[in-house]
């Protein structure tokens, strides 16, 4: 079976083979995920895929969790050097009411921005509870799954073509993969100013999620509160994560008006430079 397998892709390089490895790791990316079932996604012999993760692994493309593997330095690496530098500017001003939401809600919360059709997560505060999720700091998962997602895409509609111009996949048995209840999913988004994730990247995972407007009325990055499903009620968070988006959205157009003198400025260097470049901030 192995040799049938390899047999029918040997037009397939070692790059070519490597590159299929590492695309699916998916969400488990994070987490770790055993040789046998990255072999079955990649469509690869166990016996290929154990030598491909070898020679990653030297490279520091992938390392060791337990008995499985998930992606290593390198890529953190390598993927942190394409990121927009507004990002820097971003994670530095709003870091702090992330912070603050962390402290009401002692949940897992994150900061993420829009990246084209993806979520890019900028920050993440772990709960006191152990939690799977795809989220990784510096990470992307596909917006339409995800609560940050869905709230930014809701208020971005070049990038919600983007992101209907080609099938939905369904993470999870709860994902939305219908173009017209995905687009009414984003319409309530923008009447309520709200969003949820109710398993739909996770199972067992269940998030709410709001923006955080810059100076220009455009929602510039998203915060979440993340918990498992049956123990956390996303709902009940909703007031505290729309309070902590509107005081950072609050400080971030107070700042956009306020002149750039010593005098005038008690906002911190972080939110005084994302307020006066968030206007070049997208996806």
């Amino acid at each position: 079976m192995d040799e049938n397998l390899d047999s029918s892709r040997e037009e397939r390089t070692a790059v070519d083979k490597a590159l299929s490895l590492l695309s699916a790791f998916g969400a488990e990316a994070d987490t770790g995920i055993g040789v046998s079932e990255l072999a079955r996604r990649s469509h690869l012999s166990k016996s290929t895929a154990f030598r491909l993760l070898g020679m990653l692994e030297r490279n520091g493309a992938v390392e060791r969790a337990g008995t499985n593997y998930r992606l290593g330095p390198l890529l953190h690496s390598l993927g942190s050097q394409v990121y927009s530098p507004a990002h820097d500017n971003i994670r530095n001003a709003l870091t702090p009411y992330l912070m603050e939401l962390y402290e009401t809600a002692h949940q897992t919360v994150h900061l993420a921005v829009l990246h084209g059709t993806d979520v890019i997560y900028l920050n993440k505060l772990f709960g006191h509870r152990p939690l799977r999720s795809p989220s990784r700091i510096g990470g992307r998962v596909p917006a339409y799954c995800t609560g940050v997602g869905k709230v930014l895409l809701a208020y971005n509609f070049e990038n919600t073509e983007l992101t209907l111009a080609r099938p939905l996949s369904a993470w999870t048995p709860k994902t939305i993969t219908d173009p017209d209840k995905f687009r009414a999913a984003l319409a309530k988004i923008r009447a309520e100013g709200i969003g949820y994730d109710d398993e739909e990247s996770v199972l067992g995972l269940s998030c709410v999620a709001a923006p955080i407007l810059g100076p220009n009325g455009k929602p510039i990055a998203a915060l979440s509160i993340s918990g498992q499903t049956g123990k956390f009620s996303p709902a009940s968070q909703a007031h505290t994560l729309r309070k902590v988006c509107f005081a950072a959205s609050r400080a971030l157009a107070a700042t956009a008006k306020t002149p750039r003198t010593p005098a005038a400025n008690t906002t911190t260097p972080g939110v005084r430079a994302l307020a006066h470049s968030s206007a070049g901030v997208g996806g």
